[in-house]
């Protein structure tokens, strides 16, 4: 291979030599190279296959938006396939491979497709392989899946790490280009918290390539100062390789880190996806440039004009000894001018609009450079590389002008501005006649729960061009941003001033999308618009006649916009041509719906530390650590890890779960309710939200009370129970299950927002930001007492109440209610101050012969006095009616989420299982899973099950084997003798009993 340069480089260090492999060939690069500019340099322009004719497809951008040069890097444990060459940064040793192609690169037998394409059009697919049906199974559909994908997924496991990050700014400004930089410099000026992130290693954007100056001086020199003077900054972070990848409502943002990418490291994680909360972002993503469909425009050497002159400008490099630059509009000859520059040969400027007049193409005449106006590319020679191209008039069908041959072409379309991020969470577009581009609608902004805006676009994303009014946008921008976050020092929340800039006024862009314009589709060669998933403007035109008028339906229908890129490349060129197709202006037609993230990033990333034995975060309480250096017994509860038991020398479980029950029953005890759940349901219409959810009223509560409440599914079954406390008018707090928390908050919120979306409410998980304490037994009041500072007696907390005040000097929300059926008060204080108040109860109680317990004592407490517990009692088969709950359904209320289907007549079915409780007539404890028998057979031979054990424990309270179960008509058989047990294993007599067995009455827990 030849090696192809320029003159210059300016982020290239030359005596600084790096080696990669291409495909197993040992290539060489520097440092400053990406891997694109690297193999370009060294004569590479083949980098891969496109998807659908396998046709060969070289660079043809130099960023985010290149859809073609996606590379597998590395291998084995260390593969990431789809890797774009524009964005990896060259480091020592990178190993890269070509996709999409066997056996080899050069010569890959999946190019007949392209011979083939007349019978392949768009949407062939669809009609194919729907006859013959028995043909799918066993040819078609193996061969597509074969077929289907780009590089090879990785084989073994990733032994790389991932992170997620955490944070909180005032200001989140995306983009580090100049108009990044000046949005910055006037938001940070005010004391507000900014963070300015930027998905290149590189700050300043275009602006250095570009060239111009600011205040005199050159691009780079302005961006060195503006970065010293943030980085001086205490309130200013600055973070770059940092790609914002998605913006979402209430201020919540995504931004993905690459880490390892360019300097691997052992000890460093791959890739950090960063959480972001804020209150207001600025969109400083500048612009993309458009490609130009003419005739064989997917050819390696057919590329971006901008990319071209990137290349030659920051790597040194020459895409091609001799470019022909085809465009509509003034900045491409930028690229002209950066190719003489370099010492490379331009031949001629080809221009589709009628005249070329302004500073920059008398700039180009006077290097004599020939520019042809109203002139455009007929059709481009070569079959692996461009080696020339035909011209033609841009209007009409005339006959080929004349051959000019090349090695490269230098296209541009016009520029588009990057909206994904604007339009991610709402934001609507306008569409500007003018630079022929959808930019954002400013009367249409994102907004946040209050209404307000909390996006601005700055710059060239919100469709501006010329570099001044770029930077006063911009400056405009970071000052409006700092006041609507309300910054510490108003008086500076104005524009920072701008540089005197510069740089030459461009002239108007031509609407032009197809070279020539008047000239029959294909008529020379195939006109291209999505490179990567070949899709042709032919293609769009079929998919217009054939009824896919929508451009969503014509996007599926034809694939249009949906490779790797995402349409960044292929979209305004598609809408033009459906458009022209179906006889309508471009804005009439719209466009496709922006999703994030805004490039592909890594599945690692998406899961972070989410992996083998840690797949679902490790959660513990303040309290762990105590825990477990005070003999936990440790058991799973939903993500949590409870104790089961506190074991001491010599103890067995059983013994340890009986000298636990017995220290709550007769003296105090101490529980870690930490991990229950507790949702924060806050808005005007928050009551009557939690009355559609609940089977009790929920609105009547009044605040400083609690009530106990049943949650059923849409189908009638019980899914949760809890207790909810009224903090005020228009908050309330949930309680649920601690393996219930996260479902139940999903579950409220797929109501409000597939649903009841009119309701006014905000639900908010709280469960980890408080620590709960439960102090139970006869001596709790005491305990309480001796902490100070809260009158806890009877008369000022009284049973189902709450109160707010301090304990021990420590914050605090203390609950009066009981799931042991003794004395007790649950006490929710700031989880970062609950080990510290845990100490001073186990201090103080000690005296009184505190004892803490762990699950096993909670649920032989509970069983006691026949409370029931959800998972145990329940199997999602079960209503509230079955365990004996009735009196906690409304009769005050139409209608709540699941009595409908309770009325269903299986549901009312009197035959249904009814809780109980069962005593065996030995005293013995029932085995677990075990079945109430009932006389005679079934169908299969086998007893007949007339109920079911669910819970079963000794009691040492009682000194003997209690359990609760669901029995055919249980609570009319009290005091009847049945058989239970496991199939196999004998059946032990038990006694049909009321289900609680301590203290009915429930004079205890209300003393």
């Amino acid at each position: 291979m030849s090696t192809r340069l320029a003159t210059g480089g300016r982020l290239i260090d030359r005596a600084a030599p790096l080696e990669f492999t291409f495909n197993g060939k040992r290539l060489r690069g520097y440092v400053g190279d990406t891997l694109a500019s690297a193999l370009l340099g060294a004569g590479q322009t083949l980098m891969g296959r496109s998807f659908k004719y396998h046709r060969p497809r070289g660079v043809v951008a130099s960023g985010a938006e290149e859809p073609n040069a996606l590379m597998s890097l590395g291998k084995g444990a260390t593969l990431e396939p789809n890797q774009r060459a524009t964005t990896t940064e060259l480091f020592d040793g990178l190993e890269a491979r070509s996709q999409n192609h066997w056996p080899s690169l050069e010569f890959d037998v999946g190019a007949i497709n392209s011979k083939l394409s007349k019978y392949l059009p768009a949407g062939f697919y669809y009609k194919t392989f729907i006859h013959p049906r028995p043909l799918w199974k066993h040819l078609f559909e193996p061969v597509i899946r074969h077929s289907a994908g780009l590089g090879p997924a990785p084989t073994e496991r990733d032994v790389d790490r991932y992170e997620h990050f955490y944070w909180h700014t005032d200001i989140l400004i995306i983009g580090g280009g100049v108009a990044g930089l000046q949005a910055a410099l006037s938001a940070a000026a005010t004391g507000a918290q900014v963070t300015l992130i930027e998905q290149t290693a590189h700050w300043g954007g275009r602006a250095p390539v570009d060239g111009g100056t600011l205040d005199g001086e050159t691009p780079e020199a302005w961006i060195a100062a503006a970065l010293d003077k943030l980085r001086a900054a205490e309130n200013v972070t600055l973070q770059s390789r940092t790609m914002g990848a998605g913006v979402y409502d209430h201020g919540y943002a995504l931004a993905y880190e690459r880490i390892k990418d360019h300097a691997p490291d052992p000890d460093a994680p791959r890739h950090r996806l960063w959480r972001i909360r804020t209150k207001q972002i600025i969109t400083a993503t500048g612009a993309i440039e458009r490609p130009l469909s003419f005739a064989g425009n997917d050819l390696p050497g057919v590329m971006l004009a901008s990319a071209v002159r990137d290349y030659a400008v920051n790597q040194g490099i020459s895409p091609g000894d001799r470019t022909v630059v085809v465009t509509n509009n003034d900045d491409a000859y930028r690229t002209a001018l950066a190719l003489l520059d370099a010492g490379l040969s331009v031949p001629a400027v080809l221009d589709a609009r009628d005249e070329a007049t302004g500073a920059l193409p008398e700039a180009v005449r006077a290097r004599g450079v020939p520019i042809h106006c109203g002139t455009g590319i007929a059709a481009t020679k070569g079959k692996a590389q461009v080696t020339g191209v035909t011209t033609c008039l841009q209007a009409g069908e005339g006959a080929a002008l004349e051959m000019i041959p090349c090695d490269c072409v230098a296209m541009s379309g016009g520029w588009s501005p990057v909206v994904h991020l604007w339009s991610h969470c709402g934001g609507k577009l306008a569409w500007d006649a003018e630079r022929l581009c959808f930019k954002p609608d400013p009367a249409k902004a994102p907004t946040g729960a209050d209404g307000l805006p909390f996006v601005l676009p700055a710059g060239a994303a919100s469709g501006i061009s010329h570099l001044a009014a770029v930077l006063t946008d911009a400056a405009e921008a970071g000052a409006l941003a700092a006041q609507r976050v309300g910054a510490e020092d108003m008086s500076s929340a104005r524009p920072h001033p701008v540089p005197e800039v510069s740089a030459p006024e461009e002239n108007a862009i031509a609407p032009v999308w197809l070279m020539p314009q008047g000239a029959s589709i294909e008529k020379r060669g195939k006109m291209w618009l999505d490179y990567q998933n070949d899709v042709k403007v032919s293609d769009v035109q079929l998919a217009a006649r054939e009824g896919f008028e929508s451009v969503e339906h014509t996007k599926r229908y034809t694939t249009l916009g949906m490779a790797t890129d995402q349409g960044k490349l292929s979209n305004i060129n598609g809408l033009a041509v459906l458009a022209g197709a179906l006889d309508a202006d471009i804005p009439d037609v719209g466009t496709t719906t922006f999703r994030p993230p805004y490039t592909p990033i890594s599945m690692g990333a998406i899961a972070g530390e989410a992996r083998a034995e840690i797949f679902q975060p490790l959660r513990r309480t303040p309290m762990h650590a105590w825990n477990d250096a005070n003999g936990a017994d440790w058991e799973p509860v939903g993500q949590w890890r409870r104790p089961y038991c506190y074991l001491q020398p010599g103890e067995t479980q059983e013994e340890a779960v009986a000298r636990e029950v017995l220290a709550t029953r007769n003296a105090v005890g101490l529980l870690d309710a930490s991990t229950l759940g507790k949702l924060l349901v806050r808005g005007p219409d928050a009551g009557v939200f939690l009355d559609r959810l609940y089977t009790n009223m929920m609105s009547s509560l009044k605040p400083g009370r609690c009530r106990y409440g049943l949650m059923c599914n849409d189908n009638g079954f019980l899914m949760d129970d809890g207790v909810v406390a009224r903090l005020d008018d228009q908050s309330f707090l949930c309680h649920t299950t601690t393996g219930g928390a996260d479902h139940i908050h999903q579950h409220m919120e797929e109501w409000l927002q597939t649903e009841w979306w009119d309701l006014k409410v905000h639900v908010v998980n709280l469960t980890e930001q408080f620590a709960q304490i439960a102090v139970v037994g006869p001596q709790a009041r005491q305990v309480l007492k001796a902490l100070g500072g809260l009158d806890v007696s009877a008369e000022a907390l009284p049973f189902m109440g709450w109160v707010d005040g301090t304990l021990a000097g420590h914050p605090v929300r203390v609950y009066r209610i009981s799931f042991s059926g003794e004395l007790s008060y649950e006490i929710a204080v700031p989880a970062d101050q609950g080990r510290t108040l845990w100490d001073k109860i186990l201090e103080i109680g000690a005296p009184m012969g505190m004892t803490p317990y762990g699950t096993e004592a909670l649920h032989v407490l509970r069983a006691e006095k026949g409370f029931i517990m959800i998972g145990d009692e329940t199997d999602g088969t079960v209503i509230p009616q079955d365990l004996g709950l009735d009196w906690a359904i409304s009769k005050k209320k139409d209608d709540f989420l699941g009595k409908r289907a309770q009325s269903r007549s299986h549901m009312a079915d009197p035959n249904r299982w009814k809780l109980v409780g069962l005593e065996t007539l030995d005293a013995s404890v029932l085995p677990d899973g075990a079945y109430v028998l009932g006389e005679g057979k079934n169908a299969n031979g086998q007893r007949v099950t007339i109920g079911r054990v669910t819970s079963t424990y000794r009691s040492p309270t009682l000194k003997r084997g209690i359990a609760m179960g669901l029995v055919l008509h249980g609570p009319e058989r009290m005091g009847e003798i049945v058989e239970v047990g496991l199939i196999g294993q004998g059946q032990v007599k038990a006694r049909i009993v009321d289900p609680v067995f301590y203290d009915k009455a429930g004079e205890k827990q209300n003393v």
